[in-house]
């Protein structure tokens, strides 16, 4: 795999809310598609497990259930101002608890509807050790840049940013190995991290998350905001 490997971003359908369903079932070459969820029911689907209350390591960012909305086939994570809070800032997250896997390869369309906010779509250690984690997507408050980051023991982190508008949809992807992990966005691949002995090897699960994390560390939401996802597809090794 290189540069110039076309990786999964979807097929063209006008029905579909970003304007492109999930990709096919051999779309990514050597590995074979084992779940979808283009998200048409209007609940939280199998296997998938909300957040609630405060986040960790963030004392002043809160997690509701209420502001995961599934409708019209959209996953919404909403930031909003939440009079059940006091009036604070409160977000939402959830993970893929029920599916972990080790090695394999996720493809997710989104996009977010405004800044100072920060979206995430990562991959978690499933038995809550950190670290490791990947983040495949973190827009780190912007709506003009995302980031990728891997961690590993001592919270030792590799570091990347792609200028890039947020505010558009877009298929962001994570390929990850026992010697290498891609980071992908709509067909192409822009990062490489090739250290076999910083990759995790052990169970991870995908998680999506929203976070204000103000007014201590960043700017507040000047408006409501959400993460929106039209799906998701993982792939495992042949």
């Amino acid at each position: 795999m290189s540069a110039h490997t076309r990786y999964p971003a979807g097929i063209y359908d006008s029905h579909e809310p970003s304007g492109m369903a999930p990709p096919a079932a051999h779309a990514l070459a050597g590995y074979h598609l084992t779940y979808v969820n283009d998200f048409k029911q209007p609940h939280i689907p199998l296997g998938w497990f909300p957040f609630s209350g405060l986040a960790g390591g963030l004392p002043t960012d809160r997690f509701s259930v209420n502001h995961i909305q599934l409708a019209r086939g959209l996953l919404q994570l909403k930031t909003y101002r939440d009079p059940a809070n006091s009036n604070r800032w409160t977000t939402a997250g959830l993970c893929q608890c029920g599916r972990p896997f080790t090695y394999g390869a996720v493809f997710v369309r989104s996009r977010e509807t405004s800044d100072r906010v920060n979206s995430v779509e990562l991959l978690w250690p499933y038995d809550n050790q950190w670290p490791p984690e990947i983040d495949f997507n973190e827009s780190m408050y912007k709506s003009n840049l995302t980031t990728s980051t891997v961690h590993w023991l001592g919270n030792k982190t590799d570091f990347h940013v792609l200028k890039i508008d947020m505010l558009k949809w877009h298929t962001w992807g994570v390929i990850w190995t026992a010697t290498h992990i891609l980071f992908t966005v709509d067909g192409r691949l822009w990062h490489e991290f090739s250290a076999p002995t910083s990759i995790p090897h052990l169970p991870m699960r995908v998680d999506f998350e929203q976070r204000v994390n103000c007014p201590s560390k960043a700017e507040c939401p000047t408006k409501p905001s959400a993460l929106q996802i039209d799906w998701v597809a993982e792939y495992l090794p042949n």
